[in-house]
């Protein structure tokens, strides 16, 4: 009995990529004979006919599956989306621009039959513009301090996942979603693979500099208490610092009377100490506020839509 892979597929902004990137996976797991396949699209509230495209394509192929979410949720979300309706021994997630080549896929199945619950694809050769990599390398940097990604691990938008992996992320259902976070709060049983990258197919990346920031901030907070406890060291570093200025201070008033005491240096001093208790406290509101957003059953997303001739069944 061939395995089959589910294909997760976040679409945002894709109508002449997706038709692109469908058509390469089925070409290519059709040859397989070890292998089946179910591709789930999942629109993130796309501003042009993107869904319009994947209705048509469900209509083609009763293997494919749309998922039409009602506002946009970001990545994250959509893929928890596509999750809930995944099926696959294996779960592949990638993204709907066509850098990567398909047959890749099969070098990330290998790896996974060494044992491994996830693999990764790690980029050989980016194609990807400087800010790309920049915000690649930070995040990586980010999930290491704060997820527990081991130091060797590079996460990237195309990897492979034993089902039970995606299960137990599945059980997550506070707002802020973060794969990375959930990954590794899952397994450590993590492997890369060097796979190709190739340039887009049309267009360029829908990842904003704010949109970074806003998935760098669902990693700070979501799954670490490591932001509060550098808040805490930063305040007490303060904190003695202040008194070691005071304690100058009043050295040098005994020493020399003749010293006035300096506005300057006691503007500067406040300034500081008040800036960093302004940071403090604005981490801690950004804390509360996610608290009080899932105490209130925020959702991680809003299906408006599924659309599919047969889902498949095991």
């Amino acid at each position: 009995m061939k395995k089959l892979l589910s294909f997760v597929i976040p679409c945002y902004c894709s109508t002449t990529t997706l038709p692109l990137v469908v058509k390469e996976i089925i070409d290519t797991i059709t040859k397989s004979k070890e292998f089946d396949y179910q591709i789930i699209l999942v629109n993130d509230n796309s501003p042009d006919e993107t869904f319009k495209v994947i209705k048509n394509l469900c209509l083609k192929n009763s293997r494919i599956t749309g998922i039409n979410l009602s506002r946009n949720f970001g990545q994250h979300a959509a893929l928890l989306a596509g999750y809930s309706r995944a099926n696959g021994d294996y779960i592949i997630s990638i993204d709907d621009d066509g850098e990567i080549p398909i047959n890749e896929i099969y070098k990330l199945i290998d790896k996974l039959n060494e044992g491994y619950d996830v693999v990764l694809g790690k980029y050989g050769k980016k194609t990807h513009n400087i800010f790309k990599i920049i915000s690649s390398e930070l995040t990586r940097v980010m999930c290491q301090v704060l997820v527990g990604q081991p130091k060797n691990i590079y996460t990237t938008s195309f990897y492979i996942s034993r089902r039970f992996v995606i299960k137990e992320m599945l059980r997550y259902k506070n707002s802020y979603p973060f794969i990375a976070g959930l990954i590794f709060r899952t397994t450590q049983n993590v492997a890369n693979v060097i796979v190709s990258h190739r340039a887009r197919l049309e267009g360029k990346s829908n990842y904003t500099l704010s949109k970074m920031f806003k998935l760098w901030f669902n990693g700070f907070t979501a799954f670490s208490i490591i932001p509060l406890r550098i808040a805490s060291v930063m305040g007490s570093v303060c904190a003695f610092l202040g008194l070691i200025f005071v304690c100058k201070i009043i050295i040098n008033k005994f020493t020399n009377p003749d010293i006035p005491l300096g506005y300057s240096s006691m503007m500067a001093s406040i300034l500081f100490i008040g800036g960093m208790i302004m940071i403090m406290l604005g981490l801690i509101g950004e804390y509360v506020g996610r608290i009080y957003i899932s105490i209130n059953n925020n959702p991680q997303y809003v299906i408006k839509e599924i659309v599919c001739s047969k889902p498949l069944k095991k």
